[in-house]
């Protein structure tokens, strides 16, 4: 009976895993309800400018020059800033964080990061939940200039976390990430829920004791 590989290191998605998504469609429309905007035009300049700014190519300044403030508005940049940052969250709430920091101190686990997100947004989620208290490395997009779904993310995770695939389990809840991250050898889970990605940990070694 062939010996299935110890997990020793996790690699995790923030937005949709830990936390929810730091600018989604859904903060863009409340953000368009709340200071008048039109979200049609809104949403396509987000997708003709959020790669650029996600590899740290624009700043978020720029970002939102080309976004939000390409034409005067009656609202602040700082207004405009503060309420983006604001819809951060836990995801769903915070077990999944609680979670992860007891898979660490139990099993001894290096905790990765793997995300894309723009460098001002991934910083202050960094600060505010208090991620770099539990996670080693951060292999965010705007640190790396490289996003998913290129593979070329996930083999700097792994040359930086100096983990083989084999021990590694990566929970992510973007399908295509995770096709890609097991094509790596990375066994990984797709993250739906609190309870189903702890039945999936369970079953790689990876279950927590109260």
């Amino acid at each position: 009976m062939k010996k299935v590989a110890p997990i020793t290191a996790l690699f995790l998605d923030i937005g949709g895993v830990l936390l929810n998504d730091g600018w989604s469609h859904q903060s863009r429309e409340m953000a368009a309800m709340v200071f008048n905007l039109d979200l049609a035009e809104i949403n396509h300049r987000h997708q003709l400018t959020v790669e650029t700014y996600e590899v740290d190519k624009l700043t978020l300044k720029e970002y939102l020059s080309l976004v939000v403030f390409y034409r005067e508005q009656s609202f602040s940049r700082i207004e405009f800033q503060k309420f983006m940052f604001e819809q951060s969250k836990p995801h769903p709430h915070p077990r999944m964080i609680k979670l992860i920091r007891k898979l660490k101190t139990q099993y001894g686990l290096k905790i990765c990061v793997v995300s894309n997100e723009g460098r001002e947004l991934n910083e202050y989620r960094i600060r505010k939940f208090k991620l770099d208290g539990f996670v080693d490395s951060f292999i965010s997009s705007c640190f790396v200039h490289v996003r998913k779904p290129d593979a070329e993310i996930f083999q700097l995770a792994l040359d930086i976390t100096q983990a083989p695939a084999r021990h590694i389990v990566y929970i992510e809840n973007t399908p295509m990430f995770v096709q890609i991250a097991e094509g790596l050898g990375i066994r990984s889970i797709l993250h739906t829920d609190y309870k189903s990605t702890c039945e999936k940990l369970a079953s790689f070694g990876l279950e927590v004791t109260e």
